[in-house]
């Protein structure tokens, strides 16, 4: 399985009219012609983009998302997620304010995705596609549905599928047939968002937002193979099912700064406690001495839902967005630091079969091959009639052969016990009224224990003919015991004659 780094853009915004006006000094720069950046003096950081002041949102997102959703067609997973401390453009990139009253030039990344995923499957004749899209909201540590307001935060919860997805579980799955749809529903989620003003920014995304893609698709059989197609399941084409995830994260922020109080102050510090726990998740992954360790997923729902983006099966892009602004000097420095030691984690990202249409598959393989033998055995049946009835005909005479030589044996078995008593009552009187040598005596002795030896034996098996006729379970005895029996009977008639 082959592992991809993590990509890293930082995107510097300009300098506010509050800030010109206050005299700000530009603290970051970016070195021409390179993907690097100067902040303050001397301290220099490489990233994989770089975007400048004058940076655009199609530059953005051709740059950093159009390969991603070249990848999602592929049927990779996909996430983009964009951090920075408050104010610095993280929702005017991803595109996660209101859609209607923006200019199509400024657009974010999720708008210009929408329109371009519905241009390809437009384009893909060839393929039956599927899409669907989700919107969530980590705020104060609990989920909420931003397409389903109704849905109780009890009833959302993050679970692991059988391939050890992330998932949640609750969240309503729209079905959208267009692009025009999408953005409806995106502007209906983004209007329900918990946002805020503070000090450094009049509408403060207060908690973290995921709006997922999803895109199941089959490729349809070409017309010249659609016989062939009829007759194997798996000739429709490959079946896959991939995810793009949108992650819009709360600003961090100082609550110095930020002038915040009251619930503002409870919500700062959950989500400057998320972020905190997300930088965890970075730095454990992103430290080779640390490969083994433990990550801490676990610790916030914001780090358990990006755990496939980190670490897991997706291809990740972070775009970290600074302030350039001298009075930010350190929320920009940590920003920058965050995104640094975020570019030494390594997906391992794989085409996602869909396990449902796998199933499907599997069953009509199975429904295709009883048929078939069904249908065989229907056939084989007519003309095999003929040769069941001579089988079941053999089958009773050689039954009623071995009746007849059961019978026989039980005959000659009760005929022998009688001789066999006869000749131990013989023997016995014999002993007593006859006048023998000590040599004749013994022998004599010898015969009579040999036959009550027998007798004993002959007595075990209570048969006759009679009962063994009427018996329709399993013989008492067999016929081999028969003609063991026989042959005793035989080897004493031999000793006493």
């Amino acid at each position: 399985m082959e592992e991809i780094p993590v990509k890293v853009a930082v995107r510097i915004r300009p300098l506010l009219s509050k800030e010109i006006l206050h005299n700000h000094q530009v603290c970051v720069r970016l070195i021409s012609n390179t993907q690097q950046i100067i902040i303050g003096k001397d301290r220099v950081f490489t990233f994989d983009f770089v975007f400048g002041k004058h940076s655009t949102q199609d530059e953005v997102y051709t740059t950093c998302i159009k390969p991603l959703v070249a990848s999602l067609i592929e049927g990779y997973n996909a996430t983009v997620f964009a951090y920075g401390q408050t104010g610095s453009g993280k929702t005017y990139t991803i595109g996660g304010g209101h859609i209607a009253s923006v200019a199509e030039e400024e657009r974010g990344i999720i708008p210009r995705a929408i329109q371009e995923i519905f241009q390809i499957i437009s384009e893909n004749h060839n393929t039956d596609f599927t899409v669907k899209v989700s919107y969530i909201e980590v705020y104060k540590e609990e989920l909420r549905d931003l397409l389903e307001l109704e849905t109780s935060m009890k009833d959302l919860h993050i679970r692991e599928d059988e391939k050890g997805n992330t998932v949640i579980v609750g969240a309503k799955d729209c079905q959208v047939e267009s692009t025009e749809e999408v953005m409806s529903l995106l502007e209906t989620g983004n209007a329900a968002r918990h946002t805020g003003t503070t000090q450094m920014n009049e509408h403060s995304s207060r908690s973290h937002a995921v709006f997922t893609i999803s895109v199941y698709q089959q490729q349809q059989p070409l017309q010249k193979d659609t016989e062939c197609a009829q007759n194997s399941p798996q000739s429709s084409g490959q079946q896959i099912a991939s995810k793009f995830h949108f992650v819009d994260l709360a600003g961090s922020e100082r609550v110095t700064k930020t002038g915040n109080t009251g619930e503002r102050f409870k919500e700062s510090i959950q989500i400057n406690s998320g972020l905190l726990a997300l930088g965890n998740v970075i730095s454990a992954l992103g430290d080779p001495k640390r490969k083994n360790a433990h990550i801490p997923y676990r610790d916030t729902k914001i780090t358990r839902i990006l755990k496939d983006s980190l670490g897991g099966n997706a291809k990740t892009v972070m775009i970290t967005c600074i302030s350039p602004s001298s009075s930010d000097f350190d929320e920009s420095l940590n920003s920058i630091k965050y995104a640094n030691r975020a570019k030494n984690i390594r997906n391992k990202p794989i085409v996602n079969y869909n396990p449902d249409w796998d199933r499907i598959d599997e069953m009509e393989l199975a429904i295709k091959l009883l048929r078939e033998a069904l249908q065989n055995q229907q056939t084989n049946g007519q003309s095999s009639g003929s040769q069941g009835s001579q089988d079941l005909c053999q089958d009773k005479n050689r039954i009623r052969c071995l009746e007849q030589q059961l019978a026989q044996f039980q005959i000659e078995s009760f005929n022998l016990r009688n001789c066999i008593e006869e000749a131990y009552l013989f023997l016995v009187d014999f002993k007593n009224i006859a006048n023998l040598s000590k040599n004749q005596l013994e022998k004599l002795q010898e015969w009579i224990r040999v036959a009550q030896e027998l007798r004993r034996e002959a007595s075990i098996p209570q048969m006759n003919s009679g009962t063994v006729a009427n018996q329709e379970g399993p013989y008492h005895i067999t016929i081999l015991q028969l003609k063991r029996e026989l042959k005793k009977y035989q080897v004493l008639t031999v000793h006493l004659m």
